[in-house]
């Protein structure tokens, strides 16, 4: 339970850090808001929230947020956001986890159609259209979906998978 817990501190940390890089003040960045309210929400000390903000004020750890497309069984689309201090490792990672459990990656532009994104408080994005799903299928992109989700630098997978 302390590696499980400790992995999701990593995560919700990773995203303050992020957030807080251009303005370090939650009261004027709602995005920084958003991820110190999910942080508190999953008991992180608030020493380490402040770690996070001063961190990224410090310029020598060098953290980026990417957003990865992929096909998953039967043609769902699916964004993966990740915040990684290395694109290449987190990519090549993200690359082997979806071949391995039946995703194929997808270029820059080739997924993103799908999706609508509604920008507030907290960024969400929506399918415009749903892709129906098999049982066999619906399975095979669950545990591809978990698998994703346990990579370190994954911050969040959204697909087009009719519920």
């Amino acid at each position: 339970t302390d590696q499980k817990r400790g992995a999701l501190f990593s995560k919700l940390l990773s995203a303050i850090a992020v957030a807080a890089r251009g303005e370090p003040n939650p009261d004027f960045n709602p995005r920084l808001r958003t991820a110190i309210l999910k942080a508190k929400a999953s008991n992180v000390p608030q020493e380490n929230i402040e770690r996070a903000i001063r961190r990224a004020a410090d310029k020598s750890e060098v953290l980026e947020e990417i957003t990865m497309e992929a096909y998953g069984p039967g043609g769902v689309a699916i964004l993966i956001d990740a915040i990684t201090d290395n694109r290449n490792r987190t990519v090549a990672e993200t690359k082997k986890i979806l071949s391995e459990l039946g995703g194929k990656w997808g270029e820059p532009g080739s997924v993103r159609f799908v999706f609508e994104e509604k920008l507030g408080e907290e960024e969400r994005r929506s399918a415009k259209f749903t892709q129906p799903l098999s049982e066999a299928d619906k399975k095979k992109l669950d545990s591809l979906i978990s698998a994703v989700l346990n990579h370190p630098d994954t911050q969040k997978v959204t697909t087009n998978a009719a519920p």
